[in-house]
């Protein structure tokens, strides 16, 4: 395979691992949602894709990579009612614990930018609870 900057390339004693940038931020993302009062991951307008570029498969999630570790971008918004410091924490712990136990890679910086806060609908009311006033 040749020499990819969209691949990280790991030495292993019986060969050569391969893990592309959009399988780190697809681990980040779905990691990411598992955290109680995470509402959505945000996508910002990216030129790449709207020229016919490749897109993305994890919207909301930026990877840098340098040369010993990963810098993760999570964009993101929160349920109204959750303490956003708190709710940021745990996304960084469980995005730093998820990149090392399924790549081995270092994340030495998951960054946490809340764009929103997303308030739950009202829930549709029946015909009796609408009668009843």
């Amino acid at each position: 395979m040749a020499e990819n900057k969209d691949y990280l390339k790991q030495e292993q004693e019986s060969g050569c691992v391969n893990i592309s940038e959009d399988v780190l931020a697809s681990i980040a993302a779905v990691s990411a949602m598992e955290v109680d009062g995470v509402a959505t991951l945000a996508s910002g307008i990216n030129l790449t894709e709207l020229f016919g570029g490749k897109k993305s498969s994890s919207k909301g999630v930026k990877i840098v990579v340098n040369e010993n570790d990963v810098v993760v971008d999570i964009y993101m918004s929160v349920k109204y009612g959750f303490v956003i410091p708190t709710v940021a924490g745990k996304v960084q712990d469980r995005v730093v614990n998820a990149i090392d136990s399924m790549t081995g890679l270092h994340a030495s910086a998951v960054n946490v930018h809340v764009s929103g806060v997303m308030f739950e609908k009202e829930p549709a009311k029946t015909e009796a609870e609408t009668e009843e006033k």
